[in-house]
């Protein structure tokens, strides 16, 4: 089933708390056979022209897939960690991802999520990141 959904991503991390993210942007929503998927065009006010975002959120897990300009894989699961490549237009950044936090609260209405992750790119000391999204169906 697909739903027409205003999502909505907030983060921020430990170097500067008051550097917030905001993005607020109309997409998709998606019920699946093993969890519910939220689909996004990037801006060019994030950054990533180009590029779509798909958030699978599983009871469990947060996968965040980007494909265009910019294209990665990121897994959060708590307790976890995972590597990732960021293909950028400038390079890849190899990416190490360990999830303190997942919260998913989820369903075929729509839901939120929450993580609390620490991102370590190629050996610099690692950046701890707070992370979250609401899906709205419209």
């Amino acid at each position: 089933m697909r739903k027409k959904a205003v999502i909505s991503l907030r983060s921020f991390n430990d170097l500067d708390k008051d550097d917030v993210i905001e993005v607020v942007t109309p997409g998709e929503f998606l019920v699946t056979d093993n969890g519910f998927k939220a689909i996004y065009e990037e801006t060019e006010l994030s950054g990533m022209s180009g590029t779509t975002t798909t958030l699978t959120m599983l009871d469990d897990k947060l996968v965040l897939e980007r494909e265009g300009n910019i294209s990665a894989k990121m897994d959060f699961k708590k307790g976890e960690t995972s590597v990732s490549l960021y293909n950028t237009p400038y390079g890849v950044l190899d990416l190490q991802i360990h999830t303190e936090d997942l919260n998913v609260n989820i369903n075929e209405n729509g839901g939120d999520i929450t993580a609390e992750y620490s991102m370590e790119l190629a050996g610099q000391p690692p950046i701890t990141t707070k992370l979250a999204v609401k899906v709205k169906i419209n």
